[in-house]
């Protein structure tokens, strides 16, 4: 097996968070297919807190909307850097609260 140096972006939104009457996420994962990412993965959070230290869940009815969404796409250094300027101005454009990070990978390929 050989391995490529790579990065994992990570971008945490609220599933509710909509742009063009679009989920965020949904965008996200669509801009990242559009321009040849390697992959792309959503999940969506059961359990969370952030600045505000209010827990959401997906036990409670009320709050099911509220529960973060966590997107996770892969790919070489150079294609994350040439996508961060889209993950941005989406994220911008929707007002949404959010958290990104990344973080060096590996793909393994044969």
């Amino acid at each position: 097996m050989n391995f490529i140096e790579s990065e994992l972006l990570r971008i945490f939104v609220g599933e509710q968070e909509k742009l063009h009457h679009r989920p965020l996420y949904e965008l996200l994962v669509s801009e990242a297919l559009e321009r040849g990412m390697a992959g792309a993965t959503v999940f969506r959070g059961l359990l969370s807190f952030g600045l505000r230290h209010k827990v959401h869940t997906s036990k409670i009815f009320e709050l099911a909307g509220e529960l973060p969404m966590v997107i996770e796409i892969v790919d070489i250094t150079e294609k994350i850097e040439e996508f961060l300027p889209v993950v941005e101005a989406l994220l911008r454009d929707s007002g949404a609260q959010s958290l990104v990070t990344r973080e060096a990978v590996r793909q393994w390929t044969t």
